[in-house]
């Protein structure tokens, strides 16, 4: 069977895939790369949720590409707004002709003896099994498992007579007009459904056991606006993403280094949002401190306007049961409602659901150690992305894209293959860390222990800090005695295994 090879294979049509492919064609013209996407279409998360008020909470200046200046007025932007910048990114840098859809890759395999992985995928389409081969495989394949997302099991939801949706999985037909609404979760997802459903619903109510820290910002930044009209674009867009990534790293740091001043500063904008005589106590005052989860975005103060207009409501409570016509709480309070929304989570994936072996044998991540938090100790040519828990998704794609494409030039550069995160001898008993720290949330919790672990120094660190990364990734030199480099055992094994190209 003859297999297509490129030089660096991307998984995921996504905003970091995409991305991925311009930075290629920008910084290696000569190399030739395909991205495999398994679904039918481009845009990733962008693409998969269609939930009413669906957008980012992120600003666009930073959940933009560095490349491509965010044009609209919102900086906090919808989803369809979103995608049309992703699929018209893809457009003007010529990254389309490089997708193959309906590619569900399964696994991958690597060769010391060519210096390749050979990608196998599933077409969703066919059912057909294809197979390719690269040098570098880049995994932009996101965090979550587009299977589906993260449901407790109800007690008695099997009662139920009305309509239980998971946002992953919105029907296209739900009718909630005029309806009761119970939205079960506190994050991001069920503070930005709330608002947007209560528009035509109703009465929606968001049930969480627990509160989450939730702060308002408009959905325009005047500076950015402003800057725009004076400046040209590129320079207003550079200036207004290095204010917004100020701002973040400082509230963060802040977060880390006073959180009960931080604490008190949301909770008492919450009380001026809601008024004296409301329970800001009960239901907007959390447990833990700020940034040790992340923090929900109500653009405009849409959710508070939407409790003070008496559209939605918040209760604190557990359930103890569902019954046929809603939710009995352990308090005794009964909610009545015609569809519930589980806004409870994503199930957290590694790398995209796949298999990987080295030479045959499989590969534990558990048992790796990040490099960079981009790449895994005794694991040649692989690199993931991981965007930023307490920033901009696409911040660290950038960086992680720029780190391929100099490791591809210095590869070709020094006419070698093989690039291997290795332990040099005094890092073996490095004391093992979690692969991110002082993030509680219930979708990390639950996957950590199936994630690489991180030691107590560089590069075997994942510090979830942009000003950090874009020293150690973006101006660390590549071959910096930890990344070793070789060729396969003989100069013919070195030569790819096939000569028909892929585009």
């Amino acid at each position: 069977m003859t297999l297509d090879y490129v030089d660096v294979l991307i998984v995921g049509a996504g905003l970091s895939g995409v991305g991925a492919g311009v930075h290629l064609s920008k910084a290696c013209p000569g190399k030739s790369y395909a991205i495999l996407e398994g679904r039918e279409a481009m845009g990733g998360t962008w693409d998969i949720f269609r939930y009413p008020g669906i957008r980012s909470d992120s600003d666009m200046h930073t959940l933009g590409y560095s490349f491509k200046p965010w044009r609209e007025a919102k900086s906090i932007a919808d989803g369809p707004s979103i995608l049309k910048y992703v699929r018209e990114t893809a457009r003007d840098y010529g990254v389309e002709r490089h997708v193959r859809y309906n590619h569900k890759v399964v696994s991958a395999a690597w060769s010391s003896q060519t210096a390749t992985w050979t990608v196998r995928a599933q077409r969703t389409d066919t059912g057909e099994t294809v197979s390719l081969t690269c040098n570098v495989l880049l995994m932009c394949a996101g965090y979550y498992s587009y299977a589906g997302g993260f449901s407790p099991a109800f007690k008695g939801a099997e009662r139920f007579k009305g309509q239980i949706v998971h946002p992953q999985k919105w029907p296209e037909d739900l009718d909630y007009a005029g309806k009761q609404v119970v939205v079960i979760g506190s994050g991001a997802t069920a503070v930005t459904l709330i608002p947007a459903m209560a528009q035509k619903a109703a009465r929606v109510t968001m049930l969480q056991r627990s509160p989450s820290y939730v702060f308002s910002r408009p959905d325009k930044d005047a500076i950015a606006n402003f800057l725009r009209k004076i400046l040209p674009e590129s320079w207003a867009y550079a200036l207004t993403r290095w204010k917004n990534v100020a701002m973040q790293g400082a509230v963060y740091r802040k977060s880390r280094t006073d959180p009960a001043k931080v604490k008190a500063t949301l909770i008492d904008a919450v009380r001026k949002q809601m008024g004296p005589d409301y329970d800001v106590e009960t239901h907007f005052t959390p447990r833990y401190n700020p940034w040790d989860q992340r923090l929900c975005l109500v653009p405009n103060a849409d959710l508070f306007e939407a409790i003070r207009q008496g559209k939605a409501q918040v209760v604190t409570d557990h359930i103890d049961t569902f019954t046929e016509t809603g939710i009995l709480l352990q308090s005794g309070q009964t909610l009545e409602a015609d569809i519930v929304v589980s806004a409870t989570g994503l199930n957290m994936v590694m790398l995209g659901e796949m298999e990987f072996s080295l030479d045959g044998a499989p590969v534990t991540f558990s048992d790796t150690w990040t490099y960079k938090g981009m790449m895994y100790s005794g694991v040649p040519n692989l690199i993931s992305t991981f965007g930023y828990i307490n920033a901009s998704w696409t911040l660290r794609a950038d960086l992680t894209s720029e780190y391929v494409c100099r490791l591809v030039n210095h590869l070709d550069r020094t006419g070698t293959r093989v690039a291997t995160p290795t332990l040099r001898a005094d890092e073996h008993a490095m004391p093992a860390r979690p692969w991110i720290e002082d993030f509680s949330s219930g979708y990390m919790a639950r996957t950590m222990d199936r994630l690489p672990k991180q030691g107590d120094r560089a590069p075997w660190i994942n510090p979830q800090d942009y000003q950090r990364d874009k020293i150690m990734i973006r101006k660390g030199v590549v071959d910096d005695g930890v990344l070793v480099f070789s060729n396969p055992p003989t100069a013919a094994k070195a030569s790819p295994p096939m000569l028909q190209a892929a585009e």
